[in-house]
């Protein structure tokens, strides 16, 4: 049952190059990984200032245009040893309400789910093959 760190933080984005150049040129983020979602539609990018054991930022482009004028973080990511091991356990908890009906793998290897926390928050454990 490891949780090691807070892995990312989703933010939702209209144009996923303008996000970038934006973090990057004003932020001060490097581009570390861009990829197209197993599903073929969403866009994802992950930023950071390239030092270990950082907390990402991951971009989000695809999800739903009609964003807030103040933005959208979607969801917080928590890094996991094992993410089979957390999903049977998260499975189990009758209080705990699952998103992902099963263990979604990204190309590059990478395994998630998602799940509510109390107030509908939507939460994420991360395996990262990166």
């Amino acid at each position: 049952m490891a949780r090691t760190k807070i892995e990312h933080v989703g933010v939702m984005v209209a144009d996923m190059e303008k996000s970038i150049a934006f973090y990057e040129e004003v932020i001060g983020l490097q581009l570390k990984d861009k990829i197209t979602h197993s599903n073929g539609v969403l866009k994802l990018a992950f930023l950071g200032f390239d030092v270990d054991g950082e907390t990402e930022i991951e971009l989000i482009e695809g999800y739903n245009d009609q964003l807030p004028q103040e933005g959208k973080v979607h969801h917080l990511a928590i890094t996991v040893d094992n993410v089979e091991e957390e999903w049977t356990r998260i499975k189990s908890l009758e209080h705990v309400k699952l998103i992902d009906q099963e263990i979604v793998v990204l190309p590059n290897g990478s395994k998630y789910f998602f799940f509510h926390g109390p107030d509908g928050e939507w939460i994420e454990f991360f395996e990262s093959t990166r």
